[in-house]
């Protein structure tokens, strides 16, 4: 049993868990939009804004698996270094936590 547990989460991709926060938080009553990479873009930038009642949010999504890279790592440090709110979202359990 705890190797199909694990099997499973191997197979649930970074995809999956972007697509259940996007829902999620406009369930929630959340405005939220994906921040594409690219050309001038702060590197490490997290992969959504949200913001909900003057509240704005910073929400970098993973598998269950994947680690921020040291970029990431640095973009969460100066957001909550200016009191900001991050979140690292991989499951369920932690979008939960946002409300």
């Amino acid at each position: 049993m705890k190797l199909k547990a694990k099997a499973l989460i191997k197979k649930i991709s970074e995809n999956d868990v972007k697509k259940l926060t996007r829902d999620y938080m406009r369930i929630k009553g959340w405005y939220i939009f994906p921040i594409l990479q690219g050309l001038g873009a702060k590197k490490g930038i997290s992969d959504f804004i949200a913001i909900k009642a003057g509240r704005t949010v910073y929400i970098e999504t993973k598998s269950p698996v994947g680690k921020q890279r040291p970029a990431q790592i640095e973009f969460q440090a100066d957001i909550e270094a200016h009191c900001g709110e991050y979140f690292l979202i991989d499951c369920y359990e932690d979008l939960v936590k946002i409300d």
